[in-house]
């Protein structure tokens, strides 16, 4: 048994990196559903059944606690599965919450009512189904009042990174930054909303200012992970071994992880 991290390609790797070195002691298994990725394009409901195999498999693996180190999955699916679908000795945790217990300084399960916080405008940075589930202003809402979300579906920024395009990458950060601050002049505050964007975070910041806060995922889920570990620790199960599964060629996986993380990385097939 480990702890499971699901993604539609590579960009959960930044999530996977961040754990393993926060979490050293615990084995993880990574499942890549390349053979399907980007999903960020796809409807909500070839989402949600995508994901719903992807998190079987993982359970297959003995892993009872899934990450879903996908945005859009998060916003796509993560809710359905918990309501309709999710079986009670499983727990399956998305990336939103770490963000907006940053963002508005609040526990996750701080159910008092909503009230105003320090950040009154903020940028959303997202695929275009993360953007168009709502799912991270809905989420926020519970939690605070008076903050304005602009948010900017950022097309084509994971294909250039997954195919190892950092020029075209960065061009496309910069037009849609570019985009965002047409509709929202002075943002306060940034939300990478993507797991693949912290391999292009200096780019953002440069692209927004200095003075513009920037949020990104990997090093927050994986302090809310060992959290939530310290207080769920039989989650974590006997496991020793970690691992890395993919749905598409091991070997054009492994070479793409390789240069995505800068260290070598070899994936298995699923």
């Amino acid at each position: 048994m480990a702890v499971g991290i699901f993604d539609s390609g590579l960009g959960g790797l930044t999530v996977y990196d961040a754990v393993t070195k926060r979490l050293p002691d615990v084995p993880f298994v990574y499942f890549g559903d390349n053979k399907h990725a980007p999903y960020g394009v796809r409807d909500a409901d070839d989402i949600y059944n995508l994901t719903t195999a992807a998190v079987e498999r993982l359970w297959a693996e003995g892993c009872d606690l899934v990450i879903l180190a996908c945005n859009t999955a998060s916003a796509a699916a993560l809710r359905r599965m918990q309501e309709q679908w999710l079986p009670a000795d499983k727990r399956v945790l998305g990336v939103f919450v770490p963000l907006i217990e940053a963002l508005t300084e609040r526990d996750w399960g701080d159910n008092s009512p909503p009230r105003e916080v320090g950040v009154k405008h903020v940028a959303l940075f997202a695929t275009p189904a993360t953007v168009a589930s709502r799912a991270f202003q809905r989420e926020l809402a519970f939690r605070a009042i008076g903050v304005d979300v602009e948010a900017q579906a950022c097309g084509g920024v994971v294909d250039a990174i997954e195919e190892g395009d950092a020029i075209l990458a960065e061009a496309l950060v910069r037009s849609h930054v570019d985009a965002l601050k047409r509709k929202m002049p002075k943002p306060e505050a940034a939300i990478l909303g993507c797991t693949h964007y912290p391999l292009m975070q200096e780019v953002f910041q440069d692209a927004l200012g200095a003075d513009v806060t920037v949020y990104s995922q990997a090093g927050l889920v994986a302090d809310s992970l060992a959290d939530y570990l310290g207080r769920h620790p039989k989650m974590i199960g006997p496991g020793e071994v970690s691992r890395l599964l993919t749905t598409g060629d091991p070997r054009k996986v492994s070479n793409q992880a390789t240069q995505f993380l800068r260290r070598q990385i070899t994936f298995e097939a699923a």
